[in-house]
Order: C-alpha cells, then sequence, then structure tokens
C-alpha cells in the first residue's frame, strides 16, 4: 500500500513522528509536512509566494506552507505514484465539531479527498501528547482496517477520528458519530505592543453546545474513539425550493 502522511503540527512534531512509526511497515509510506505549525490553517493555499520542498535530519520532507499546501504539491509533482491513503495527524488537541472547519489537519486530509484519495485525519482529544504512543496504535488498527475490508478502492472517502488521551487497554471501541457544535468562541484577548499599539489574539475556542448522543464530543467524552465521515457539499439542500422561490419566484 501506498501512504502519503502529513499534519499541521510541523514535521517534527511528536505526534506525527508516531504515526509514521505505526504505519512504515504497511508498505511505501512517504512524509511531507509543513516546515513549522500551521494549526487551524484550514484548506488554505499559498498562491502568491513559492513553496520550496527540503528535508529534514529524521528524512520526512517538509514545505515552507500550509498542510494543504504539502499534500496539493506532494500528488501533483513531488510525488511519482498516487498513494492508496492519504493521512494526516496525529493532532495535539482535538478535532471535533466546528473545529473541522478550521482544522489544518483535516485541511491536509481534505485536499488528498478532494484529488479522489481516500483520507483519514487523526487527532488527540487533548494537548500535550499524552499516551501518543497508544494512538498511533487504534490509528494503525483503523488503517489495517480499511486495508483489509479493501475500502481504499472505489469511490474515495474522508474520515474525521479523535481519540482519547488514554492508555491503549483504556481506550474503548470506537463509534462512527456525526459531528457535535460547540459554543461561540470566547472574546479576543488584547494586548499593548513595546510601541504602544493594540494586539489581538483569538479566544479560546467555545466549550460543547451539542455534546448529546452520537456526537463525537459525547463518544470521546466516555472514552470511546470517535470516527466521523465527512463530506465537502456545503449546498444547504433542503432549502434550495425556499431560496428558489424568493429569488426566481419558482419553485426548484
Amino acid at each position: 500500500m501506498n501512504i502519503l502522511i502529513s499534519n499541521d503540527d510541523g514535521f517534527q512534531a511528536p505526534g506525527l513522528v508516531a504515526l509514521y512509526e505505526a504505519l512504515k511497515d504497511l508498505g511505501r509510506v512517504d512524509v511531507v509536512a509543513p516546515e513549522h505549525n500551521n494549526s487551524a490553517k484550514s484548506n488554505a493555499l499559498t498562491l502568491h509566494s513559492p513553496l520550496y520542498v527540503n528535508q529534514g535530519s529524521n528524512g520526512f520532507r517538509y514545505v515552507n506552507g500550509t498542510p494543504a499546501d504539502c499534500v496539493h504539491v506532494a500528488l501533483t509533482g513531488l510525488l511519482d505514484y498516487k498513494p492508496d491513503l492519504v493521512v494526516s495527524g496525529i493532532n495535539n488537541g482535538a478535532n471535533m465539531g466546528d473545529d473541522t472547519i478550521y482544522s489544518g489537519t483535516v485541511g491536509a486530509a481534505m485536499e488528498g479527498y478532494l484529488f479522489g484519495v481516500p483520507a483519514i485525519a487523526f487527532s488527540q482529544v487533548e494537548k500535550n501528547w499524552g499516551h501518543i504512543d497508544a494512538a498511533a496504535v487504534k490509528a494503525r488498527e483503523l488503517v489495517l482496517q480499511m486495508m483489509t475490508q479493501r475500502q481504499s478502492a472505489g469511490a474515495p472517502w474522508l474520515l474525521n477520528v479523535n481519540i482519547p488521551n488514554q492508555p491503549l487497554e483504556h481506550i474503548k471501541p470506537l463509534r462512527v458519530t456525526r459531528l457535535g457544535r460547540r459554543h461561540s468562541a470566547e472574546r479576543v484577548i488584547t494586548q499593548i505592543s513595546p510601541r504602544g499599539e493594540t494586539m489581538y489574539w483569538i479566544g479560546s475556542a467555545g466549550a460543547a453546545k451539542d455534546d448529546s448522543d452520537g456526537t463525537d464530543f459525547h463518544a470521546t467524552f466516555q472514552g470511546h474513539m470517535s470516527v466521523t465521515p465527512l463530506h465537502v457539499d456545503l449546498t444547504e439542500h433542503a432549502s434550495l425550493p425556499v431560496w428558489s422561490q424568493r429569488l426566481c419566484g419558482t419553485g426548484a
């Protein structure tokens, strides 16, 4: 199997290293990741400055761009093959609910999906890499399951996976979930720069708002690994007839 690994925490991040170590014996595995931390870059592409690819002392190639840049460059010129799977992570912190809109981890996986390659985004629920080796084992198990079921063939798919920071034996079986919702983010934090200018820092993410049974929040709170299938179509299909009536005077 040919696997491309990327992330948003940078090419030296412990989560990326652990994921590579867990998957490296499954076939040809290449790593193309950002040079620096690119959290919350979503699907951003760098269009107005050149991108450079270098190789780190750990053997991983890195790009001076976003997570989506890394996968885009890899799939459109850097690699001499089309991967069977794009894997992103393991992220330093959760990507659940509204987080997925902003997530660079999900953005890297989604870039693979947009190129017709099945993709998985892996994240740990809490920050600081606690029990990262256990998370890597769970990631390997899911990749192996997809391989065994030949799920890399056919139409591409995109999975968002969140793994509790627990010892391996304490992580409960996976649950297939929907995205929950968060409350609005906290207020911006202001500081005065040495030059007397006001600086604004984006506030922390809001607390869980919809963490009911069936959501990714609920599953991980209960100690389960959550797996949420995602799609890219943002169309609000149910309201198409309403908008056709409002704007065109006709039903859809």
